[in-house]
């Protein structure tokens, strides 16, 4: 039995759901992001007709779109419609996958014969959009892979219904960069040996790519050939990410303890990015010598940014820590978790920081956590010992 995966996609879901609440903003070309130094979160298909691109800088996209208008974006307003798709899909699928805020895969496999499937899909995608407002495009097909360049390509045209027996001659005439895995250095080496379809791609011996390219030469091979057998991982939310800290001895040094506390909530803030999470809640915990324990907490706008973090866990530990008294632990948790495709808050960043939050990820990613810390959080030292590591999940 072929595998039947719908990839559902929400058209630029920001700026669908800023125009939901604004009619006044249908139409015209709009930019979400923040600040002349800010970059491009989303924008609208009137924006991306002057080269408009998400991760844009902003003051190059409205070099080529000086009539735009550029919102803040609202990520608790974002959170709440897509939390309601996701309601609405997971009631209906038997099998859900969020990949990010605005896109879910779906295992249909079995459920009717590929006509069918493709007709509840159908009525799927119209329930969201009645009971949303919010426009999307699917496609329907025998995998992940093929199924999310459909969706890509439906924009253009309509939902698309990629059978088995077409799966190839809907691939080979499209770009390589059509591939999920392909990014611009890849392209950029592919193109130089005259690959740049898909079709061109698949005919390439996989030996030969595995040389070019590495390890990930034979799955580059195997998406040309429209082969993927990855699973539909079935949606489960995260509602928390924790970290404390027992001392070895109690402590009353609160620079010490400050410098910890950046510590971990930089360790914390690398994982949320890691993953795609952002955070609206924060909270601090400190347990006494005499093991009286209290914690204080408070809201922030959604993001995964150190430097928002820290500042908010230093502030709520000073509130705290009013008695004086030695520590013998302390914990930072965030929760209220939402999928976040970027890796910090778009809205508020400039492009710099977000260059130099890339730049650390990169590194701690490639050669371990701490192989880059900001000084002042140098002296929290992960260890299976002094660190207890929290996960709770639906």
């Amino acid at each position: 039995m072929s595998r039947a995966i719908v990839h559902i996609d929400m058209n630029t879901f920001f700026v669908s759901c800023e125009r939901l609440t604004n009619s006044e903003l249908n139409g015209i070309p709009l930019i979400i992001g923040g600040g002349d130094r800010g970059v491009v979160a989303s924008c609208s298909y009137e924006a991306r007709r002057f080269g408009v691109r998400s991760a844009m800088p902003i003051h190059m996209a409205m070099k080529l779109c000086p009539q735009a208008k550029i919102m803040k974006g609202d990520m608790e307003l974002y959170s709440r419609l897509s939390h309601e798709i996701t309601e609405i899909i997971q009631e209906k699928a038997p099998v859900v996958e969020k990949a990010s805020i605005d896109e879910f895969y779906l295992d249909i496999t079995g459920m009717d014969k590929f006509h069918g499937s493709y007709k509840w899909t159908n009525e799927l995608a119209q329930t969201i959009i009645k009971e949303t407002g919010l426009p999307l495009t699917f496609a329907l097909s025998i995998n992940k892979t093929v199924s999310k360049i459909g969706t890509g390509e439906g924009k253009q045209k309509q939902n698309l219904e990629i059978p088995q027996h077409l799966v190839q001659s809907f691939l080979n005439p499209l770009s390589v960069q059509k591939i999920p895995m392909v990014g611009d250095k890849t392209f950029q080496l592919l193109s130089r040996i005259g690959i740049r379809t898909i079709e061109t791609l698949s005919k390439m011996p996989c030996e030969v790519l595995q040389q070019m390219i590495g390890k990930n030469g034979s799955e580059l091979w195997k998406k040309a050939n429209g082969i993927d057998n990855n699973p539909v991982e079935p949606y489960t939310e995260r509602k928390s990410i924790s970290t404390e800290h027992t001392f070895t001895q109690d402590t009353i040094d609160i620079p010490k303890l400050k410098r910890i506390i950046l510590g971990m909530v930089e360790k914390l803030a690398f994982q949320l990015r890691s993953e795609e999470w952002l955070t609206s809640t924060v909270t601090i915990k400190i347990r006494y010598a005499n093991f009286d324990t209290e914690t204080k907490q408070c809201r922030v706008q959604y993001t995964s940014a150190d430097h928002i973090l820290s500042k908010t866990v230093t502030d709520l530990f000073e509130k705290l820590y009013q008695r004086r008294m030695r520590l013998r632990l302390i914990g930072v948790r965030f929760s209220g978790l939402v999928r976040g495709t970027y890796q910090i808050d778009l809205f508020q960043d400039t492009e710099e920081m977000l260059a130099l939050y890339q730049a650390m990820d990169r590194m701690k990613s490639r050669y371990g956590f701490d192989a880059v810390m900001r000084c002042a959080g140098a002296s929290f030292k992960p260890n299976t010992k002094n660190e207890i590591l929290k996960r709770k999940s639906d």
